[in-house]
């Protein structure tokens, strides 16, 4: 008994060869995916064990690959941190021609509003001498040169917000009579 010319057994030669190499191609475009699925994966993923995991599933010939083309990411992380970079300097821009946000309700609001327009949220307070509106950390209206007293605590961005655990005041009992 003598072993097969080919893997699927078959006996003409020429049969035989592009059988091999049909299967040749299939395994390099097989390795090729993976590649293009590791590589693809590091563009657009910053987790290195998900990278790890694309990577593996494409390891089951073309169903893994399929697979993490329809759940990866639609972007690359360069364009998220290049949107990111556009964002932070349009609102420098915005800054520089007077604009700001209101740290509330991220509506536009000018530099020497006192309350913002949409949410009616105070954004500043206004010099007791002049009426200017004053930042949280002066101390002194630069308007007026009047001394600012008693000023509100700055107003945090949204962001930075948390909200502080309520203090409850405890009354003696022979206060409430």
């Amino acid at each position: 008994m003598s072993l097969p010319a080919s893997v699927f057994g078959i006996q003409n030669s020429t049969v035989s060869l592009v059988v091999d190499l049909i299967l040749l191609f299939l395994g390099v475009v097989w390795l090729a995916i993976v590649y293009w699925t590791w590589a693809d994966a590091r563009r657009r993923i910053d987790d290195p064990l998900l990278i790890g995991c694309a990577t593996v599933a494409s390891l089951f010939p073309f169903v893994g690959t399929i697979i993490y083309m329809i759940v990866r990411p639609p972007e690359y992380l360069d364009d998220v941190h290049e949107r990111e970079l556009e964002i932070q300097a349009a609102e420098a821009r915005l800054a520089q021609f007077g604009m700001h946000l209101c740290p509330h309700c991220d509506t536009e609001v000018e530099k020497d509003f006192l309350r913002c327009p949409n949410c009616l949220r105070r954004l500043k307070d206004p010099c007791d001498n002049c009426g200017k509106p004053l930042q949280p950390d002066w101390k002194v209206c630069p308007y007026c040169e009047s001394e600012v007293v008693g000023m509100a605590a700055p107003v945090a961005r949204r962001g930075r917000r948390r909200r502080e655990p309520e203090q409850t005041v405890s009354v003696p009992p022979s206060d409430l009579v």
